[in-house]
């Protein structure tokens, strides 16, 4: 009987206090409830003409499953920007042959304009880069697609990360 009161008050204390969080630990203003992610522009020669869309995707995807904001075109909290960079190098060389690369690496950078309508002391102008390398035996189209979604993935975590964690 001792335990059931417990429980019963227990739950009538925690259902009455409230508190703003998140399972991705994201800091999102109360004021908050829509955000938008513009199209990215091509602004890397590079790049193919697929970049930008995957990456504007992948932006709007993170967000809508890692907060509760909805997606909208004019939001409370809006992402824009370009694909300023995209680059492919030889990282290191082969043993068997020095003159040869053994790995190569693409580089994406992404230029973000966050802009928080409410609340200006919270936006911010950054710009984004992460690589994933690949063995240089494999041509840059077998290993594209996959690279660019890897990468996406990445930027995607670090901007949500500078936009709602302040990291």
């Amino acid at each position: 009987m001792l335990k059931r009161i417990v429980v019963i008050a227990l739950c009538t204390l925690l259902s009455a206090c409230s508190a703003n969080y998140s399972l991705s630990g994201a800091s999102i203003p109360d004021y908050a409830k829509t955000f938008s992610v513009q199209y990215f522009k091509n602004s890397a020669q590079l790049a193919p003409a697929t970049v930008p869309q995957a990456f504007s995707d992948a932006l709007r995807n993170y967000i809508a499953s890692h907060s509760r904001l909805s997606l909208t075109t004019e939001g409370d909290l809006d992402f824009s920007g370009s694909i300023s960079n995209y680059t492919i190098a030889p990282v290191t060389v082969s043993a068997s042959a020095p003159a040869q690369s053994a790995t190569t690496r693409l580089t994406i950078t992404v230029d973000i304009t966050y802009t928080d309508k409410k609340d200006p002391k919270k936006c911010f102008n950054s710009s984004f880069s992460r690589y994933a390398d690949f063995p240089s035996s494999q041509s840059i189209s077998a290993v594209q697609d996959q690279l660019i979604t890897t990468i996406n993935n990445l930027l995607v975590q670090d901007i949500f990360d500078k936009a709602f964690n302040n990291w």
